[in-house]
């Protein structure tokens, strides 16, 4: 995000200022709107598995401002990647509380592939309609600003299913542990969180992360073209 722009423009590479304009919009787009999205997410998954402690915070709302993270907001910012203020859920409401956990941890990936599908498909509409004949300037502005925000959701969604605490993967992968052995997993949470940080500045990630990044994208893509397909128009 800005920052690999600030590191282009240090290394003499030219840069969009437009396009970089388009992505910071986009990126508050997403902080404000998607971010909060993927909590309610997690919330409203957690009530339907019988856990109301969401909606007993005052958590169960698209409100940006109950979700907002200033830290996580600029770390999306900056480097592509971020949090919100994670919703409160007491696994010891649940029927089943591995099973119900991993469910309402996915339920907050999926809806950011939801949200970069719509963008998705609203991108696909916009080229067929109204874009081939709109200014160049405006042509620009909107491309470039959907491939952030498609990008940006699918990165979040990729992120968060990566299997280390806190992220969503661990309560996904807990749910297959022993309890002694998911006890251990998040005993050191702590550690792997610095460790995890460690490895996404260090670029040992970036390989990994690209890859899933790209298989989710293509296929987000792929369900967004195919009813505009359907009706022959791509």
């Amino acid at each position: 995000m800005l920052f690999d722009s600030l590191r282009s423009l240090l290394a003499g590479v030219p840069v969009s200022w437009e396009s970089i304009l388009m992505q910071i919009l986009a990126t508050l787009f997403v902080i404000f709107c998607i971010l909060p999205l993927h909590e309610f997410a997690h919330g409203w998954m957690a009530e339907r598995l019988g856990d109301r402690t969401a909606r007993a915070a005052g958590r169960l709302t698209l409100n940006p401002l109950a979700s907002l993270d200033p830290m996580g907001a600029l770390f999306l910012l900056l480097f592509g990647f971020g949090w919100a203020k994670p919703v409160p859920v007491n696994a010891r409401n649940f029927k089943n509380p591995k099973r119900d956990m991993a469910i309402t941890a996915l339920a907050g990936p999926v809806s950011n592939l939801l949200a970069s599908l719509i963008g998705a498909i609203l991108y696909y509409a916009l080229m067929l309609t109204v874009l081939p004949s709109a200014p160049e300037m405006v042509f620009t502005g909107v491309t470039s600003f959907f491939n952030a925000y498609i990008v940006i959701n699918v990165a979040l969604a990729a992120f968060n299913l990566l299997p280390i605490p806190p992220l969503d993967g661990s309560r996904i992968v807990s749910a297959f542990l022993p309890d002694r052995l998911m006890f251990a997993y998040y005993r050191y949470q702590n550690v792997i969180v610095m460790v995890l940080f460690l490895l996404l500045f260090s670029g040992v990630l970036s390989r990994p992360l690209a890859m899933i990044e790209n298989a989710m994208l293509e296929g987000i893509l792929w369900l967004a073209a195919l009813p505009f397909q359907w009706f022959g128009m791509l």
